[in-house]
Parts: C-alpha cells; sequence; structure tokens
C-alpha cells in the first residue's frame, strides 16, 4: 500500500471488526486520504505508536485502567420517574458504574444516549442496566471539478434544473476535516439570503471567525472530544482547534458536492477550466470530525446529531473504518436517524479495491459510491535509449529534465536495503542514483514521496511502476521532481530493458491535459467492490460517480503532496478516491432535491441508480480497469451517475421508514437492537412473516443454494434453486404502460409477473413478482449477472441483478 497509515492484513469476509485499527485492505492504500507526507506522515507514525503504547502517551490514567470510549444506547422510553430530564438519567447510570467516567456526549437525534470513557469491566457492568440498550466501543474511521459537469451531462442540460430559490433552498453537509473559507469555491455572489429552515451556526475556534461564514458556506462546526479523550489536547500549533481545514481533504469534498462556480482554475495549469460543484447553487455546512489521527466515531455521531438539529437536505461522509452489524456501526446509527428526518446520507465505498467483500458504509439506507474515471488524462512518457516509448501520468510543473537522454537505473539495484526497491527514505545509496532517472516499485509509502527520495538522494528523475496490486491504473500526482507514473506491463518492460542493456537511458515528456480519453469511464481498481459483506441480499455498492484525478478546492495550510518539503501553494488540487465520487453523488442528490423536494432520500437513490449507465461512452459495457474485462455490478452497482436522466426517471422505488424497520426484522434483530437503531420501543410482530425478498431496492442481490453433492434442482421453479422478490414501483412521470425487459447469463433465468404496467396518474403504485431460478450447476462462491428493465419508450428504468451460489 502506499498510504501513510500502518494498516494491519484484513479479516476474512465473514468475519467484522470493530478496533479502532484500520481494516482496510493494504492493496491500494494511499487513496483512503490524499497524500499528507512530511511532517504529518511522522504524525501518523507517532499516532500509531501512541496508540499501541498509552503508557507514552498524556493518558498515564487511561493506560493504567485501560479506558476506552464507548458509546451508549439507552432506550428513553425507560427512563424510571425520578429523574426529570433523561441526561441526569444517563449520567447517573455512568456514575453507577464508574466514578471518574465523564460523559464525552449527550445524542438525542443521532441516537438516544451518550459516549463516555471507562474500563470494559465498567462497560460491561453498564451494559447489564436497565433501560441500556448496548455498550459499543468506539471505532476510527478514515478519510476515504472542472471536468466532470461535462462529462456528466450538466453543462450542455443546465436549463433542464431549475435555477429557482429551490436550487438554493439546499444544504449539503459535508462530514470530513472542515473548510478553507478563503478558498473561491465559498463565494456567495449570486445568492440569496440564508434559507429560513437552517438552524446551524459558525462555530468560533482557532483561525476561525463568524465572518468566516457567509450565504454559501452557512454552517461550520468542529467535534474533537472523541478524538481527544483518546490521543490527548489537539497540537493546535499542527492544526486548527476549529473548523478551519489544515489538510485539504474536506475543502476538496465539499467544493465538489457544492462548489460555486469559479472561472480559471486548474492544477499548476493542468486541467485548466471553469471549476463549478455539482449543485453550485445548494449552500455548504462543514462538520470538522477529522483530524491527523483520524475521525472517531462519537466524534462522527455528534456532528450527525448536529447536523439534524441544523436542518440539513444531504449528509455527505466520505469515510470509513471496519464493517459491522448496522446496530453496532455508529455511521449506520447516525445515518437511520438522519433518513428518518427525510435527509440523503452519501457514503464512500472505499478504497480497498480490487478484492471482494471490501466494502464498508453498507446499510441499505446510506446511498454507497464507489469510483470511475473521466474522458481527461494528464500523459507524460517515458523515452527509453532503445528508442521505445512508453506511456505514463504526471502532474508535474517544474524545471524540465535536460534535452538529452539520462542514466537510468532501478531502485532495487541503488540499495543496501531489502525493500530498497520501494524508494522507502534513506534506501537509496546516493552514488548510485544520483544525476540518474529512478525506476521505483509502487507501495507501502506515498508515492509522491518516493520522488523526494531519489531528489534527496541527487536523483534527477522518476519513474513509478505499478505493481500486480494495482495493474494498470495510473493516478497522477504533482510530483517535486520530473516524474511518471506507468502501468504493471510497462514496469515490467522497462525493467527488462534496464536489466539487458549494459548502458540504459531515458527522459520523461511532458504532455499537459488531454481530454477525450476513451474508454471512459471505467471503474477504478481502488474503488472498493461487494457483494456486501453484511447482508448478502443488498447489491452494494450502489452505483460509480467519478473519483479518479479529480479537481477541486483545496487548503492554503498545505501543499498539494502534503509533503512538508513541498512549499508550494494552490487553490485547486487533482486527487482520487472514493472520498472524490461521494460527493458527486451528494451534490446531484442536492440537485434532485432542489427539483423535486417532496421526494424521499429513497426516491432520489432510486432515480439516480435506475438511470445509471452501464455502458460508456462508446457504447460499450463499462471496464474494470483492474482486470480489462468487463466490469460487473459488484464493481459498479447499478453502473455510472447519470443525472440528466435522473431529474426525470419515470418510475420509482421508494421506502419509508417502516420498510427499513421490517428489514431489520427480516434480519431477525432482537427488538432491543432495533429499538437502538429506530430511537423508540419496537418490537416485530410474530403473527407476520418478514422478508428481504420483499425490500423494496433498487438493485437485486440473489443468493442461490450452491450445489454440495454433485445434483441441483430440476429448474422448474418447485425446488430451493428458485427465489421469489417483490417490489413496487411508483410513476412519478406522466401517464404510461411500461413493458419489463431481462438480459441473464445461461446460469439462470428470471421471469416477471406482470410483464407489462400501466399507470394513468402521478404517484400511482403497481407491484410485480420477480421469479430467480437457477438452471446451471454451479459451485459455492460463483457469481452471474444480469439485468431487468422496464420502458414505456421514453424512460428506461433499470436494476442490476446479481446471483450468487452460497
Amino acid at each position: 500500500m502506499d498510504s501513510h497509515f500502518i494498516f494491519f492484513k484484513p479479516p476474512p469476509p465473514n468475519v467484522f471488526l470493530t478496533s479502532t485499527i484500520s481494516t482496510k485492505s493494504p492493496l491500494p492504500n494511499e487513496l483512503l486520504l490524499h497524500q499528507k507526507m512530511g511532517k504529518k506522515f511522522q504524525l501518523y507514525m507517532f499516532w500509531i505508536v501512541g496508540f499501541l503504547l498509552f503508557a507514552c502517551s498524556c493518558h498515564v490514567s487511561v493506560a493504567v485502567r485501560g479506558e476506552r470510549t464507548y458509546i451508549i444506547h439507552m432506550a428513553k422510553s425507560r427512563m424510571p420517574a425520578i429523574f426529570e430530564d433523561h441526561s441526569r438519567w444517563y449520567e447517573s447510570s455512568l456514575k453507577s458504574v464508574s466514578g471518574s467516567a465523564e460523559i464525552l456526549y449527550t445524542y438525542d437525534n443521532a441516537i438516544h444516549g451518550f459516549s463516555a470513557r471507562m474500563t470494559p469491566e465498567e462497560a460491561e457492568a453498564l451494559e447489564n442496566r436497565s433501560g441500556i440498550l448496548s455498550v459499543i466501543p468506539e471505532l476510527r474511521y478514515e478519510l476515504h471539478t472542472t471536468r466532470t459537469p461535462s462529462f456528466l451531462g450538466l453543462d450542455q442540460n443546465s436549463a433542464m434544473f431549475p435555477e429557482s430559490e429551490s436550487a438554493s433552498d439546499v444544504v449539503v453537509g459535508v462530514l470530513d476535516t472542515g473548510a478553507w473559507p478563503e478558498s473561491r469555491s465559498y463565494d456567495d455572489n449570486g445568492l440569496g439570503p440564508v434559507p429560513s429552515f437552517w438552524k446551524g451556526e459558525c462555530e468560533v475556534g482557532t483561525n476561525f471567525t463568524k465572518s468566516n461564514c457567509n450565504r454559501k458556506l452557512v454552517g461550520a462546526r468542529y467535534f474533537s472530544k472523541g478524538y481527544e479523550a483518546t490521543l490527548g489536547p489537539i497540537d493546535q500549533s499542527k492544526e486548527s482547534k476549529s473548523p478551519r481545514d489544515d489538510d485539504g481533504h474536506g475543502t476538496h469534498t465539499s467544493s465538489t458536492a457544492a462548489g460555486s462556480v469559479v472561472t480559471g482554475a486548474s492544477l499548476f495549469g493542468y486541467a485548466a477550466g471553469t471549476a463549478r460543484g455539482m449543485a453550485p447553487r445548494a449552500r455548504i455546512a462543514v462538520y470538522k470530525v477529522c483530524w491527523i489521527g483520524g475521525c472517531f466515531s462519537s466524534d462522527i455521531l455528534a456532528a450527525i446529531e448536529k447536523a439534524i438539529d441544523d436542518n440539513v437536505n444531504v449528509l455527505s461522509m466520505s469515510l470509513g473504518g471496519g464493517v459491522s452489524d448496522y446496530f453496532r456501526d455508529s455511521v449506520a446509527s447516525g445515518a437511520f436517524a438522519a433518513m428518518e428526518k427525510g435527509i440523503l446520507i452519501s457514503s464512500s465505498a472505499g478504497n480497498a479495491g480490487p478484492s471482494s467483500y471490501s466494502l464498508s458504509n453498507v446499510a441499505p439506507w446510506i446511498t454507497t459510491v464507489g469510483a470511475g474515471t473521466l474522458d481527461r488524462d494528464f500523459p507524460a512518457y517515458v523515452s527509453l535509449g532503445n528508442g521505445k516509448n512508453y506511456s505514463g501520468v504526471s502532474l508535474y510543473k517544474g524545471e524540465p529534465l535536460p534535452g538529452k537522454m539520462l542514466p537510468l537505473i532501478y531502485a532495487g539495484n541503488a540499495t543496501n536495503a531489502t525493500n530498497g526497491n520501494l524508494c522507502m527514505t534513506g534506501t537509496l545509496i546516493p552514488e548510485k542514483v544520483d544525476g540518474k532517472i529512478v525506476l521505483c516499485d509502487r507501495g507501502v509509502n506515498p508515492r509522491v514521496q518516493k520522488g523526494s527520495v531519489i531528489r534527496a538522494a541527487g536523483g534527477a528523475g522518476m519513474v513509478l511502476t505499478n505493481t500486480a496490486a494495482n495493474g494498470e491504473e495510473l493516478v497522477a500526482d504533482a510530483h517535486l521532481l520530473p516524474a511518471t507514473a506507468v502501468g504493471q506491463t510497462t514496469g515490467e518492460a522497462i525493467k527488462s530493458y534496464i536489466f539487458s542493456d549494459s548502458n540504459p537511458t531515458a527522459t520523461i515528456f511532458f504532455e499537459g491535459t488531454k481530454v477525450g480519453i476513451q474508454p471512459s469511464p471505467v471503474v477504478a481498481a481502488f474503488s472498493s467492490r461487494g457483494p456486501n459483506p453484511i447482508t448478502s441480499h443488498i447489491l452494494k455498492p450502489d452505483l460509480i460517480a467519478p473519483g479518479v484525478n479529480i479537481l477541486a478546492g483545496w487548503s492554503g495550510e498545505v501543499g498539494p503532496t502534503g509533503l512538508a518539503e513541498d512549499t508550494r501553494r494552490v487553490e485547486f488540487n487533482i486527487i482520487s478516491g472514493t472520498s472524490m465520487s461521494c460527493p458527486h453523488v451528494s451534490g446531484l442528490a442536492a440537485l434532485l432535491k432542489g427539483a423535486h423536494p417532496d421526494w424521499s432520500p429513497a426516491a432520489i437513490r432510486s432515480a439516480l441508480m435506475t438511470t445509471a449507465k452501464v455502458v460508456d461512452k462508446n457504447g460499450k459495457l463499462i471496464e474494470d480497469v483492474s482486470t480489462g474485462k468487463p466490469s460487473t455490478p459488484f464493481d459498479h452497482g447499478a453502473g455510472h451517475v447519470d443525472p440528466v436522466s435522473a431529474l426525470n426517471p419515470g418510475l420509482i422505488y421508494d421506502l419509508d421508514v417502516d420498510d427499513y424497520l421490517y428489514f431489520l426484522c427480516a434480519l431477525n434483530y432482537t427488538s432491543n437492537e432495533i429499538s437502538g437503531l429506530a430511537k423508540k420501543n419496537f418490537t416485530c410482530d410474530s403473527s407476520k412473516t418478514y422478508s428481504i425478498n420483499d425490500f423494496n431496492y433498487p438493485s437485486f442481490a440473489v443468493p442461490l443454494p450452491a450445489a454440495t453433492d454433485g445434483t441441483h434442482g430440476s429448474g422448474d421453479g418447485t425446488s430451493s434453486n428458485t427465489v421469489k422478490h417483490t417490489r413496487t414501483l411508483t410513476n412519478v412521470g406522466s401517464p404510461g404502460t411500461y413493458k419489463v425487459s431481462i438480459s441473464t447469463s445461461e446460469a439462470f433465468k428470471v421471469s416477471v409477473d406482470p410483464e407489462e404496467l400501466t399507470f394513468s396518474q402521478t404517484n400511482e403504485k403497481k407491484s410485480y413478482t420477480a421469479t430467480f431460478t437457477a438452471v446451471s450447476l454451479k459451485s459455492v462462491g460463483a457469481n452471474e449477472f444480469g439485468r431487468m428493465e422496464w420502458s414505456d419508450g421514453k424512460h428506461v428504468v433499470g436494476s442490476p441483478i446479481a446471483v450468487s451460489w452460497t
């Protein structure tokens, strides 16, 4: 991996950790965050060591007592009559098991309960008290455009979206690293008064005053109690204890979602054009929950609590952690409460692809977003002494290489260290790399840091080659020396030349920005993949959106690489990750909310999913860059987002709060587990039969029993190889008759009853049953895919199908 965090080997797909240490896959990478190297890199390493060696921190008492933070879900309705206020009841409950523990946050919107630090023994004692639904250890989460509006068709079809005040009456809340308020992406020119429903505020803190907010950046808050309870006070010489974004990630995501129109935007001339968010007239509210040491669930939950109070319309969360059951997942719990209030929640799928079962944020009330590419690239060519040229990518802007071929050396041949091929700090021998171009293998340390290591050793340039973990995927970086990144195949060819030539030479040419690159979009290799590790019956991710080489606003506190020695300051930066694809969908959801204020979060997600494209700009199936083959619904979900079609989807699959509660009943959740999510007493009706197959989701994930004895069912629909799903469609367009069409593999078939649905008025509902039948012998782990489409000749309402033999 290329990240600045130390990660541990992930669990098997059927094991779900709730540790405060990241469980992200080590495959890609640096894309969990942007590159924050240099002094920040050392801080991360310090954090890891400090976390493992608590006795070295200022929390000596914590180390001695083994304390950690817990989130306590309370049954508010069970408060004893002697208490006049729930907060007093919470305090009394905590004091009954600990004489020293103090409440960090009290929650009422996101959950009913509080967070506090205590020992595991105290937590166990507390969980046994009356009125306590659950006591859950805190989890540490991590953070996971000029071209995208035209790529998504927004520029050409802008007249289709309303310019009325309804477009500016939408507030997008962004949970991230805060905002750099001086960014032109927060310019409020042309915006009217702040909507009257808005209850948020601009919190004062280090380097941040109330005047930093305006009619665009309408709210800014920060949450650090959970972070500080674990890691000690925030070092305000290194980061602002306020909503100010010293990191860049939060400014990038919020400006992607709803940034104002900015002319003349670029990164060193790359990707030049007019930058704008997906919903440029929407308002932005930032909730800073992520700090140098990560993002803690007690702080995230407190931010969701306030966002609900503030009346946001959309919540964007480009962060993730380990996966666990929904009632133990703080993001899922808070998101459930937001959904109840009519707030759409968009979250990143994660950057642990292309491994299977690598998703996070998979609750069905969260819109889970994977990453695809644009049709824009930044080519930088390697020219070898044997006359061959190879294409790579780079955002380098500085002194070019001399106009002649330079000696070329493999880093593995210029080191005495076993990992010297990775260009780790201090591993290169200066005498061997001085004045040369160095070929480095990608992995472990950040990509741009490798170039810094080469520069420090006297090297003239770098060719960074992917390994099998990254394949042919190319991600551009603003390197500090002339450098280009190439795919694995190209890297192997260059190595072969180095090893076979007695005097290998090379140079690098930078070609700037190219658009119209095909095929596009393709699924990014780093984008996390299904199947869903929690509920196999719910297909995730939901869809993909642009997430590779995205240009958006940046912090004035840090350079584009994040390296300590990078003294450059930029107004816009180009970075990659599902952190970038998530706010695209958040902003598009805000556009749809402005156009259809009465639509539920499920209706908006359905419109985005059922109109998503499964073919690229050339009409071919969207490719998975990690394999070079067509991607599947486990990679792209319903497909690549198409906002213009989503504006008028024809039909939607809607869901309300009761539908989600019945879904939890179908999972056999206990009354306490459901009540913790629903914040009310709820018991599943024992006289009812609850089925996940009746959950009105816009996609189909169908587990079927695998062959274990060499035999299989007859395929006639009478044996266990047949599964029925019921769905209900709501007409949100003009009257019409929709007919169904099905495409499948030879391994299964689908029949739909009825095959035709006629709608005579808006909001009319019609139901159908889809029967899935396996017709081929399949072993455990086999997957086959298909697609269902309803069409009236004008609208196409599509749903992906994933059949898995389990």
